[in-house]
């Protein structure tokens, strides 16, 4: 399912307009990635959890050439899965 499909069952599950549902969808996922930015967490009871997790520079090992690289280090978008959404997905 993709962002469009996800408005457009949303939409007919609600009797929403896809207009208002797509700015309600929208304006979710941007008020996420303005917490996650502050480096704030994001719980939503039941659903789970949006949280960034700072992963340090190390040493690696391209796979293909076997050469030495750096990982720079990386803030990483993490999502944890709440009970009850774990449950609904069993």
């Amino acid at each position: 399912m993709n962002k469009s499909q996800l408005i457009t069952e949303v939409s007919e599950k609600s009797e929403m307009k896809k207009k208002d549902v797509e700015l309600i969808v929208d304006t979710m996922i941007n008020a996420i990635y303005d917490r996650l930015k502050a480096k704030d967490k994001v719980t939503i009871s039941g659903f789970g959890t949006f949280e960034t997790k700072h992963r340090q520079e190390r040493n690696g090992v391209n796979p293909k050439t076997g050469e030495k690289i750096i990982v720079t280090e990386a803030i990483l978008p993490i999502f944890k899965a709440g009970k009850t959404f774990k449950e609904e997905v069993k």
